[in-house]
């Protein structure tokens, strides 16, 4: 399947964290025609196995990006036929007002995230965002039809549709980040038409948003040789340094500071320049925030690395990246991965 159009479909995909199971059906459709096997664990993580030449399992690699995506749960189903909600994940109450919603109970029905609109607030109201508590879902339907398919609990999805830009960027939500899984499926494609002696795993990993629980678990079950979580940065836009975020279009942003172990970071550098793939360098003095950490702190500890998508407008429904960025990175992983060795391997353990 094309990546853009792959892309779409887990986009306009619902995954909210914790319920994972639909998109990750979506996702082994396609990862089982790059790779020899498929499994799952116990938290719902999706494991696949694309095995080296001679492969003896002695040096694996990990590729982890999230597919799990923020959203809502109900919290209360009140007269009148409204819902109250809740956040699952990192959700600003700022970009709810007048987005469209599923809610997810017996079925899925539509409906709108509503609040007192500015004409009947108080010029005390006004001066302020609205808060969560401030704004419920409107369903059309009345408080009996809603408890015959609704219940507190019940999970609720952003509506989005992926929408394509100029200069081969798309928009659309929750590409944070499963233009990371996207990311993963090119790097087995890559892979296949090249000779690696790792075996790798490309690992679509569950419930990041609430605390990478996916990637503690599917590492410690793995174990590999060397871990690499593909994940999202910040892009530049108005407001935002360079400083801060990378740019997009330029290349995948290579993960620098504590988290990222050194020679990875430098061989992927020397691989990036010798075949002239555009990068960029992101520093950061934590690695909260992506799998990288619970890679990295798995067991005894894992080699880990971590490569980045520049993304726009992060945690909203129109997260905008460059599929560009994600082709590059794609390319850039599999060529690394194809020129690890024994060799290269024991060298990690000697700084």
């Amino acid at each position: 399947m094309e990546a853009k159009i792959f892309l779409q479909e887990l986009s306009d995909a619902v995954g909210v964290s914790g319920y994972e199971r639909k998109i990750s059906r979506q996702v082994a459709e396609e990862f089982k025609k790059y790779t020899d096997s498929i499994k799952y664990d116990s938290l719902g993580n999706l494991i696949s196995l694309q095995k080296g030449f001679q492969s003896s399992g002695e040096l694996t690699v990990m590729l982890a990006a999230h597919m799990d995506e923020i959203g809502l749960m109900v919290t209360k189903i009140e007269d009148g036929g409204f819902l109250k909600f809740t956040a699952v994940g990192g959700v600003d109450p700022r970009t709810l007002v007048g987005q469209e919603v599923s809610v997810h109970g017996k079925e899925s029905l539509n409906g709108v995230v509503g609040a007192k609109p500015p004409h009947i607030q108080s010029a005390d109201e006004r001066k302020k965002a609205y808060k969560m508590e401030d704004m419920y879902i409107d369903l059309g339907l009345s408080e009996k039809e809603i408890k015959e398919t609704i219940r507190v609990g019940d999970v609720i999805s952003i509506k989005r549709r992926f929408t394509e830009l100029k200069n081969n960027r798309v928009t659309g939500k929750s590409l944070d980040d499963r233009a990371g899984v996207l990311m993963v499926l090119e790097t087995l494609k890559h892979l296949k038409k090249l000779k690696h002696q790792v075996d790798v795993y490309g690992v679509a990993t569950v419930q990041e948003e609430v605390g990478v629980r996916g990637a503690i678990t599917s590492t410690y079950g793995i174990v590999p040789d060397i871990g690499i979580a593909i994940d999202v940065c910040h892009a530049t836009m108005p407001g935002v340094s360079k400083e801060d975020a990378a740019e997009l279009g330029k290349g995948p942003a290579l993960g620098f500071g504590p988290h990222v172990h050194p020679k990875i970071f430098k061989k992927l550098k020397e691989i990036a320049k010798e075949l002239d793939i555009p990068y960029q360098v992101d520093p950061s003095n934590t690695p909260a925030g992506t799998d990288a950490y619970a890679i990295q702190v798995t067991r005894s500890g894992i080699a880990t690395a971590l490569l980045s998508i520049p993304l726009r407008y992060m945690h909203t429904s129109v997260e905008t990246v460059s599929l560009d960025d994600i082709k590059r990175g794609a390319r850039l992983l599999a060529h690394f991965i194809a020129e690890i060795n024994a060799d290269f391997v024991e060298g990690l353990r000697c700084f």
